[in-house]
């Protein structure tokens, strides 16, 4: 007779069977296999996001939200670029990656920037931050690169009731809403991942965050999209749905977004570097002589 402690045990390898085998029904021909740490794979992924017209639309839906939250011009620094397409949508971006790739200007470390100080109008990225091992060193060097008022701008994995189900049950990546730690151990720019860490610096930690980085305001936290990314496969799954299925699902999310704290599935998130109330006295007194507002 089974052992009533093992029952418990039984059915979650069960549960884990049956997740590993739907992935590996549902994953995409161009990737399966490969190596998540091989610079062919981010090569192969970009083939991916254009070839297939969901993920292509979502993706431009998500550069738009970026571009809409930067400022003055200046020079903007995107992370982790190799799959993506933002350099095409966004003038005066930098493109950047951990390894060489094509249409990659930068090879570039989140964590030792090689960057002058104050030199970086934005920073942004998708999908990205919850891959860095130690983001408390990619926040420090954010700080040293950014202009005062400068952003830090992206689009990430989140945690609500139903990212739990899908990223725990659908997806290679870890995802540990529960981790004590910021940091991970850093097997690899790409395998390395906690697909939570971006929901536990802004929500669950928020409060330590502000009292370790004062320096940057969390401006914008906006859970989004429960299942246009989902549909169309994301990069490592076949898609699910046409692409002129874009506006069906965008309409069906604008009217769960009263709900999006339980349903979204990515959030897009704004950071901003404070300016010094002394910067900013002297730029408000320089405006008011120039106006001729100074008496």
């Amino acid at each position: 007779m089974m052992a009533p402690e093992s029952i418990p045990s039984s059915l979650e390898s069960k549960k884990n069977r049956w997740s590993h085998a739907l992935r590996a029904m549902l994953a995409h021909p161009l990737t399966r296999g490969l190596d998540l740490d091989d610079p062919a794979t981010t090569e192969r992924r970009r083939q991916i996001i254009r070839s297939k017209g969901l993920l292509k639309r979502i993706y431009s839906q998500w550069y738009g939200m970026i571009q809409a939250g930067l400022g003055e011009n200046g020079p903007i620094l995107e992370l982790g670029s190799g799959g993506g397409f933002m350099s095409e949508s966004i003038n005066g971006l930098i493109p950047s990656e951990v390894f060489f790739c094509k249409n990659v200007a930068v090879i570039a470390d989140a964590m030792a920037l090689p960057f002058a100080p104050a030199s970086l109008r934005a920073i942004v990225m998708v999908d990205v931050l919850h891959h860095i091992p130690d983001v408390r060193k990619f926040f420090n060097e954010a700080d040293r690169c950014l202009r005062q008022g400068g952003a830090i701008l992206m689009v990430e994995p989140w945690v609500s009731r139903w990212s739990k189900l899908i990223y725990t049950k659908l997806h290679h990546e870890p995802f540990l809403p529960q981790a004590a730690e910021w940091s991970f151990p850093s097997r690899g720019p790409l395998s390395g991942a906690n697909g939570a860490l971006p929901w536990i610096l802004v929500e669950r930690d928020r409060a330590v965050f502000e009292r370790d980085f004062p320096q940057f305001e969390i401006s914008t936290v906006q859970p989004i999209m429960p299942f246009q990314y989902l549909v169309s496969g994301g990069i490592s799954m076949r898609s699910l749905g046409p692409g002129w299925s874009f506006h069906f699902w965008r309409i069906l999310e604008a009217i769960l977004h009263p709900w999006m704290k339980d349903w979204g599935m990515f959030a897009f998130i704004a950071f901003r570097k404070r300016v010094p109330i002394s910067e900013a006295f002297r730029i408000t007194s320089a405006y008011e002589t120039r106006t001729g507002l100074l008496l």
